[in-house]
């Protein structure tokens, strides 16, 4: 689908309602492409309020929402080895995980991971999504800009 920003912080609050412990979503694109803003509209869909910087030099910002959230940013790593450090194998199953660049994780990334990609810069982006069985009828959210 193409969206306008509105239409993508539409579609990323209306995406949290759908949300639950266990659930990985890797947003995929290329630099300024809308993966952080993308996970800022899911935080603010989660009633989030405080700031959501970008998790690019922490690799890490985790939030207390219902359910709890780990933005993960692995754009620095340089092999998936060096994501087991983050401990992501320790909250697969707990939280809510928006990891920007997942293809950093190789075979590591869940399979049953929703996998969302944004394309294009400016006014403008496309989101396609991959969606597993673990997903289906959850995926697009029931909300979305016309």
């Amino acid at each position: 689908m193409d969206l306008d920003e509105a239409g993508m912080a539409a579609v990323a609050t209306a995406f949290a309602a759908v949300l639950r412990p266990g659930d990985v979503v890797a947003l995929s694109g290329g630099l300024g492409a809308g993966k952080t803003s993308f996970a800022r509209g899911v935080l603010r869909g989660l009633r989030w309020t405080g700031e959501v910087p970008s998790p690019s030099f922490t690799l890490v910002q985790t939030y207390d929402t219902v359910p709890p959230v780990w933005h993960v940013d692995l754009y620095r790593l340089d092999s998936a080895d060096e994501a087991e450090t983050l401990g992501l194998d320790d909250i697969w199953d707990t939280s809510v995980v928006l990891i920007e660049w997942p293809e950093r994780l190789g075979t590591r990334l869940p399979s049953d991971a929703l996998r969302l990609r944004l394309d294009g810069q400016g006014d403008i982006r496309r989101l396609t999504a991959t969606v597993p069985k673990s997903w289906e009828g959850r995926w697009p959210p029931a909300s979305r800009p016309a």
